[in-house]
């Protein structure tokens, strides 16, 4: 480790913090969803994440301890824990997010193509993970170092890097088609798909991960796998964090007496209906065919309709066979 590194002390800090606060962030999105009625499979993949960065806050914590206290053989399994854990998080998290996009989408051609690529993204993830081992079980040298760690290499890096940029890719991408023809104002559209887009933090954030990995950086790159692991989490929880808070603040909004506040909230979904689709994930809930999340936009003084609430449903249609029919009221 060279002399402008973090300190032991320093990566411990870092390597409690940051998972907690992710974990807070996590705890509080179930909150919402259970709040209003509606957990789903997204939220099952959040739980999953959560679960893993709380394992690898506590093996990271372990692996971090003094040499005397710990069998060698154990601090090499350690150390792969904390390899195959931050993996978890990751793409747990990208899958959580992906999800979220497929519960906004009509069933048809875009919702099977999203859902064929949560497939694709637990493919990448095996890979990774199995990558790991080949590259650490063919030069086994590494496992007799005071504290463990194999010099994962180019290879390893290059994988990360083209996984990284084409998951957060596809997860900055999928929600322009569902926002694309929906009747709102510019100001709202670009809301929404800012948050959708805050997967572009976790490519620069996995970036400087690859750095370090493919330089050999010693704690540094302990930390920068920590950093990421937890901006993935955070950010696979801000889509339904923001809309609830703003949701809330839109609600106090209408009941101010004031006329002229006005309070937009946007809908994604339908209401309940006792229709049944073919399309398995449309009922996975039970008693429930559809799912509604609500995006509360920040309320504006002009270029807004006469009522005080827009909603749109993108559920399925008579006839339509993908896309939907988008209305406002």
């Amino acid at each position: 480790m060279s002399s402008s590194g973090p300190t032991i002390a320093q990566t411990e800090v870092v390597n409690m913090v940051l998972p907690l606060v992710a974990i807070t962030v996590t705890t509080f999105r179930l909150y919402c969803r259970v709040r209003q009625g509606r957990l789903w499979i997204d939220d099952l993949w959040a739980t999953f994440a959560m679960a893993f960065i709380l394992a690898l806050l506590i093996v990271d914590w372990l692996y971090l301890q003094d040499y005397d206290k710990i069998p060698q053989g154990a601090r090499v399994a350690l150390y792969y824990m904390v390899c195959q854990f931050f993996y978890a998080v990751v793409w747990c998290s990208r899958i959580s997010i992906l999800l979220t996009v497929v519960r906004l989408t009509v069933p048809g051609t875009l919702r099977r193509v999203l859902t064929f690529t949560t497939m694709i993204f637990v493919l990448g993830w095996a890979v990774l993970f199995a990558q790991v081992w080949w590259t650490c079980e063919s030069e086994p040298g590494w496992k007799t170092q005071p504290r463990p760690q194999c010099n994962l290499g180019r290879n390893v890096a290059i994988a990360q890097i083209i996984t990284d940029v084409i998951g957060d890719s596809i997860l900055i991408l999928a929600p322009f088609r569902l926002i694309y023809k929906v009747r709102l104002t510019k100001a709202q559209k670009i809301r929404i798909l800012t948050i959708f887009s805050t997967s572009a933090i976790t490519t620069v954030v996995s970036l400087a991960h690859a750095y370090y990995v493919l330089s050999d950086g010693g704690l540094k790159e302990a930390v920068a796998a920590m950093v990421e692991s937890s901006v993935s989490l955070i950010v696979a929880n801000l889509s339904v964090v923001v809309a609830f808070l703003l949701s809330m603040s839109a609600e106090d909004d209408s009941s101010s007496p004031a006329p002229w506040k006005l309070s937009p909230i946007i809908t994604f979904g339908s209401q309940p209906r006792r229709r049944r689709f073919n399309d398995p994930l449309a009922t996975t809930m039970i008693g429930v065919e559809t799912t509604t999340i609500k995006f509360a936009d920040i309320p504006e003084t002009s270029g807004l309709k006469s009522g005080n609430t827009d909603e749109i449903s993108l559920n399925n249609l008579e006839g339509k066979q993908s896309g939907g029919e988008l209305w406002g009221t």
